[in-house]
């Protein structure tokens, strides 16, 4: 049976046990704060990896993306090769006040043009002024921090260890052949008789 009055005595002892204790202030902006190492901050592009490929803006849930590109013919990179055609990146826009920082543009992007700053200082005084340019983009771009250290215990991933054996078992190879050296051209061998022309003669003739 409970006591009457202790739920209002294990409030006041817990308001009791915060007043003794000693406030920390953060400093702010004089001093930044620690964010988290996957804080999502705002979005930096890498424009050199953009194929303009349109995949982050269709899948973006709020149609905050925008961009325009046009097509180039490159030349021949060989005599008698073809022309081809590639996609140049005119404007890459982001409109923050529409974005709700969900990632998939990041995640859909095949590659790797679009990460996560921990940037947070982009406030406007008009809402018009959070769509931000692509040079405005590629300066957060620098704030990126490196990705995590693997971890040593963890499985090789397959496309490493794929590549790994292919490399060792070409290196192999490569050492085999330098064992034995140039080979010398042998004897040729003596055709067989299913292609000896006197005998195919023959037996057209009989």
């Amino acid at each position: 049976m409970a006591v009457p009055g202790s739920g209002l005595a294990k409030g006041l002892a817990v308001t009791l046990r915060t007043m003794t204790r000693r406030s920390v202030t953060a400093h702010y902006p004089d001093v930044q704060p620690e964010l988290p190492p996957r804080s999502r901050g705002v979005i930096g592009l890498f424009e050199e990896n953009c194929t303009v490929c349109m995949l982050c803006a269709r899948e973006c849930p709020d149609w905050c993306i925008y961009i325009d590109s046009h097509k180039e013919t490159m030349p021949a990179a060989a005599p008698g090769g073809r022309e081809r055609s590639r996609n140049v990146l005119d404007r890459f826009a982001i409109d923050f006040a529409l974005c709700m920082y969900c990632g998939i543009c990041i995640e859909v992007c095949p590659f790797d043009a679009l990460f996560w700053s921990p940037e947070f200082e982009y406030a406007e005084t008009d809402i018009r002024d959070l769509t931000h340019e692509r040079d405005k983009l590629r300066e957060w771009m620098w704030t990126v921090p490196e990705p995590p250290a693997l971890d040593p215990a963890a499985e090789e991933p397959k496309e490493m260890a794929a590549a790994r054996k292919t490399a060792e078992k070409r290196a192999e190879q490569q050492a085999a052949q330098a064992e034995q050296g140039p080979e010398a051209p042998g004897p040729r061998p003596s055709p067989s008789s299913s292609e000896r022309p006197g005998q195919a003669e023959g037996e057209g003739e009989a």
